[in-house]
C-alpha cells in the first residue's frame, strides 16, 4: 500500500497548481532586480531560479502523493541509439512546425511570431550564446519544461476524476496551459504554434511509455539549434 501512488482530488490538484505557480513567478523576480531588466544575465538567472523553484515544489508535492517516480520517469531506455534517433526525429519535427506554424498563423492574418525579446540577448556576443544555450536551452527549458509540463503535469492532469483513463484530455490541457505563457513569442500565434509542440511532446510521451529522455534531449536540441542560428544570422549578417 505504501508503494501505491496517492488519489488526487480536484482541490488538491488546484492547490498543487497554484503553489507551483506562484512560486514559479515569484522565484522569477529577484535575479531581474539584481541585474536589471535589460541585463542578459539577469534574465536568464530569472528563467533558472524560476524553474529551480517551481521544479522544487513540483516534487515536493509529487513525493507526498508517492507519484515522483511515475510523473518524473528517467530510467535507462532500452536502446540508448532508439531513444537518440526518437529525438532526432522529434526536433526536426519541431524546427519544421515552427516555420509552417508561423508562416500559417500569418497567413490567417494573426500576429507575427517573433522571439526578439530573447534573442537579442542571446546573439549579444558568444558567452551570451553560451550561457543562454546551457542555462536556459539545456536546463530550463530542455530538462525543466519537460519535468514540469510532461511530467508534473500531465500526470496530475491524468490522475482526476473525469480526466483519468482519458488519454488525449490531459494532453490536450497540458498543451493548453504549456502554450499560454508563449504568448510573448507573438500573442495568439505564440500560443497556438506552442501549444501545438505540447501536444506533440504529450503524445511523444505517451509513445515513450512515460518516459522523459527522449522529449528532454529533442527540446534541448530545438533550443540550442534555434538560438546558435539566430547567432549566426546576425554574426555574418545572413537573412538579409
Amino acid at each position: 500500500m505504501n508503494g501505491e501512488v496517492r488519489p488526487l482530488g480536484w482541490g488538491r490538484f488546484l492547490l498543487q497548481f497554484v503553489t507551483v505557480l506562484f512560486v514559479y513567478i515569484f522565484a522569477s523576480v529577484p535575479p531581474v532586480l539584481i541585474f536589471g531588466m535589460d541585463s542578459s544575465l539577469g534574465l536568464a538567472l530569472s528563467t533558472v531560479t524560476s524553474m529551480i523553484a517551481g521544479l522544487f515544489v513540483a516534487w515536493l508535492w509529487l513525493r507526498s502523493d508517492r507519484a515522483v517516480a511515475a510523473a518524473w520517469d528517467f530510467s535507462a531506455p532500452a536502446s540508448w541509439s532508439r531513444t537518440l534517433g526518437v529525438a532526432a526525429m522529434a526536433a526536426i519535427a519541431v524546427l519544421v512546425w515552427f516555420q509552417l506554424g508561423a508562416w500559417l498563423t500569418s497567413a490567417v492574418g494573426l500576429p507575427k511570431m517573433e522571439a526578439e525579446a530573447v534573442l537579442k540577448h542571446v546573439t549579444s556576443s558568444p558567452l551570451d550564446l553560451a550561457l543562454w544555450v546551457i542555462a536556459v536551452g539545456w536546463f530550463a527549458a530542455g530538462l525543466g519544461e519537460e519535468m514540469l509540463w510532461r511530467g508534473f503535469l500531465l500526470d496530475r492532469f491524468s490522475r482526476l476524476a473525469g480526466l483519468r483513463n482519458r488519454v488525449w484530455l490531459p494532453i490536450i490541457l497540458q498543451a493548453a496551459v504549456f502554450g499560454l505563457p508563449h504568448a510573448y513569442e507573438g500573442g495568439a500565434s505564440g500560443i497556438i504554434v506552442t501549444g501545438t509542440i505540447g501536444l506533440f511532446f504529450g503524445w511523444l510521451r505517451l509513445q515513450q511509455r512515460g518516459n522523459l529522455w527522449a522529449l528532454v534531449i529533442a527540446h534541448a536540441a530545438v533550443d540550442t539549434i534555434s538560438m546558435v542560428a539566430a547567432y549566426v544570422t546576425k554574426v555574418y549578417g545572413l537573412g538579409g
